[in-house]
């Protein structure tokens, strides 16, 4: 017979806040396609390439067929998804003119490596042939594939949480479990509270990183300044609807919630600081966006610096700031002038 303390640990309950599947020995399964089919929406709209041809963007997923779930065995996750995707594609020469077309990926799914996944480039029907088909082939679908490759990696962490619930003794600590704390764990989590440098915490660290921009609009400060912080001009140039309370500890929501935060510095023609976050990110988690205008005599240039974006995201936010912001500006109020 084993000592105490020294049994199967498949057999141990633990003392643990959710007392049930003790180190996730059973099988589960989470449902993952209705998160996915949001997600590589989120991912491949903001896809966007320049060259000298023109330039090329995604406009439209008109096509995501397939699933995706997580297992969980033995406290092993298994990951399944399988998806066909077909997008629409914009091409705009230098002299303004048009071409339209698609991307098709036939076979996204755990059994290809992201480098093998197929994508295949074509232009509409009745397009003549133009240069700005292979640069969506050549950039186009370089960026395409990294948002893939962050729709994996993020499925494997975001969605994942909860899935390894931790234990007392710290075995698995992937995640918080989701269950509220009974009576008794509160209270012996109150006093352990002046012991915490002697515990493990539990909970999920994100990695993040920083981004820069810099952007040059032909306005003056004042201005440009207003449009961030007007209700009315930030729905006309994100085309959405947007609420927004332009005071220090002020909230805002935009592309209908796609996009909140809160305002924590704003000096008039100088500098806006908030913090902001995508709905998609972890919740709770929000990035430092500060904006510094600065007047260049006719014009103002623009520096962008965010911290704590989530090192998945990076790409997202640069090309969300880009297009939704600082293109979408140019376009709805006429300030355009060359990019950096």
């Amino acid at each position: 017979m084993a000592k105490w303390g020294e049994g199967d640990p498949r057999w141990i309950v633990e003392q643990r806040a959710d007392a049930t599947n003790v180190n996730n020995w059973h099988w589960t399964e989470r449902d993952a396609s209705n998160w996915s089919t949001e997600r590589l929406k989120t991912l491949l709209l903001p896809v966007r390439v320049e060259g000298e041809e023109g330039a090329c963007e995604v406009t439209e997923v008109s096509k995501l067929d397939g699933e995706a779930s997580i297992n969980n065995r033995k406290g092993k996750l298994i990951f399944f998804y399988e998806w066909a995707i077909k997008l629409a594609w914009t091409g705009t020469s230098k002299t303004g003119v048009k071409y339209k077309g698609y991307v098709e990926i036939p076979n996204l799914s755990d059994e290809n490596d992201i480098d093998e996944v197929e994508i295949h480039v074509s232009l509409a029907k009745d397009e003549p042939d133009t240069n700005l088909k292979t640069l969506m082939k050549q950039e186009g679908t370089k960026k395409i594939r990294d948002a893939m490759k962050t729709y994996i990696s993020t499925l494997k962490t975001e969605f994942t949480q909860g899935m390894i619930l931790p234990t007392v003794n710290g075995e698995h600590m992937e995640t918080t479990p989701q269950v509220a704390p009974k009576a008794e764990d509160r209270k012996a989590a109150a006093s352990s509270s002046t012991a915490t440098s002697q515990s493990k915490s539990i909970g999920v660290k994100i990695p993040t990183c920083k981004i820069s921009l810099k952007d040059t609009f032909l306005t003056s400060p004042e201005e440009l300044y207003r449009v961030f912080i007007t209700q009315e001009m930030v729905q006309a140039f994100t085309h959405a609807q947007a609420t927004l309370e332009a005071d220090k500890g002020g909230k805002f929501q935009l592309l209908d919630g796609s996009v909140t935060g809160e305002f924590v510095d704003l000096v008039p023609e100088k500098q806006l600081v908030m913090k902001w976050r995508f709905k998609s990110w972890p919740a709770g988690h929000f990035a430092t966006i500060t904006l510094n205008f600065t007047d260049k005599g006719g014009e103002t240039e623009v520096y962008l610096e965010g911290k704590g974006i989530p090192a998945s995201e990076e790409e997202r936010t640069k090309q969300g700031w880009q297009r939704y912001y600082f293109e979408g500006i140019k376009q709805t109020f006429g300030y355009g002038a060359r990019l950096f």
